[in-house]
């Protein structure tokens, strides 16, 4: 569905670009053309509800094509291009969440949460290249970590980053799917689009007792236990809930 609204941004940006030269005899040149039609799509883009995220590609799509085309980059190399930010990004055009990486600083003070909890149990819905999970592993070693990541090139690192970890199951799947009864602590960095409705699967799958952890992003109408501001460039928030 996005890679469809997507589509349509783009479309519906030259027509008016067009439309505009046509109608008022504008003598504007083909970047700026381009540039106007760059900001359109941004626009309609925005007019779709697709997520922020979508605004840097509209905005360096067309500009980016015909600054390859100037340059006279060959043809498979915007081949090689699409596959793999498709590799890298996957669930993202099919309107999932885009990759985000955690920084030093939530690994370690997630090891003192862990530590704290006395968990036995750690599962990451959204491991990416593995930055939170193989700190964490090597720091708990008595601990069974699980890292989901369903984009195929982060899940290929992760799992060869996590190869030599005994403790550590790097799962290529959606969260969605996973049950998460059986852990301790669940960590999410996901995205606020789908914050309340990950509050509602962790209320109606995890155990009484047991902690979530979400990075930057709380869930809506619902009071954390506690917030925890890292010292990192992004100044990173983690909210920690109780599950009751």
């Amino acid at each position: 569905m996005q890679i469809f609204k997507a589509l349509l941004s783009q479309l519906l940006a030259c027509v008016a670009v067009l439309g505009l030269r046509t109608t008022f005899f504008l003598s504007i040149s083909v970047w700026q053309t381009v540039a106007i039609q760059a900001c359109l799509a941004a626009l309609f883009s925005r007019g779709f509800h697709q997520p922020y995220w979508w605004l840097p590609i509209h905005l360096l799509f067309l500009p980016t094509v015909l600054l390859g085309l100037s340059w006279q980059v060959p043809a498979w190399l915007y081949l090689l291009i699409l596959l793999l930010l498709t590799l890298l990004f996957w669930g993202t055009v099919k309107g999932d969440v885009p990759l985000f990486l955690s920084s030093s600083a939530v690994s370690q003070a997630l090891i003192e949460i862990v530590s704290r909890e006395q968990a036995k149990s750690f599962v990451d819905i959204g491991a990416g290249l593995a930055t939170v999970v193989v700190p964490l592993a090597k720091a708990r070693q008595d601990m069974a970590v699980v890292a989901l990541e369903r984009a195929p090139l982060p899940w290929l690192l992760a799992t060869w980053r996590c190869r030599n970890l005994a403790n550590v199951r790097v799962g290529r799947s959606s969260f969605w799917e996973q049950d998460l009864r059986e852990f301790d602590v669940v960590f999410a960095f996901l995205s606020p689009l789908v914050m309340a409705k990950i509050g509602e699967k962790i209320r109606r799958e995890m155990r009484c007792g047991c902690l979530f952890v979400s990075s930057s992003f709380p869930i809506p109408n619902s009071q954390p236990e506690s917030v925890l501001e890292l010292n990192d460039s992004r100044k990173t928030k983690l909210y920690c809930y109780r599950i009751d």
